[in-house]
């Protein structure tokens, strides 16, 4: 691995850790379209990256600290967090045997897209 690398590594990882922490976003909308873009990485291989990187370390420190100011659902938590693990393999199966390459970089575009006008255009 080159210095280079490593420096877009880390300085991806930081961005993804305190914009999630503020925002409480998923670090994959970061951590995905940097490896694309940045690293030159397939979207599969980002995706499974990106996945791979937030299996432990995502939200410990930041789950902590809304913790600490009570402001977490923790049966809201435990039923999403058990569902999410089915979810997330019923999905990777899915992908990786279904879809192309090109179809998964649109439709990640898209939700992307449709994310970003509600936020923009439709919050309160």
């Amino acid at each position: 691995m080159s210095v280079t690398t490593l420096i877009i590594l880390i300085c991806i990882g930081l961005f993804a850790g305190i914009v999630g922490g503020m925002l409480g976003i998923g670090g994959g909308l970061i951590i995905i379209p940097c490896l694309v873009y940045f690293l030159n990485l397939s979207q599969f291989e980002a995706q499974g990256t990106s996945i791979a990187t937030l299996l432990l370390p995502i939200g410990i420190l930041a789950a902590y600290n809304y913790h600490k100011a009570d402001v977490i659902n923790w049966k809201y938590a435990l039923i999403i967090a058990l569902t999410f693990i089915v979810g997330g393999y019923v999905g990777s199966k899915l992908t990786i045997g279904f879809i192309s390459e090109s179809t998964l970089k649109k439709v990640f575009g898209v939700l992307m897209l449709i994310g970003a006008i509600k936020m923009i255009f439709f919050s309160k």
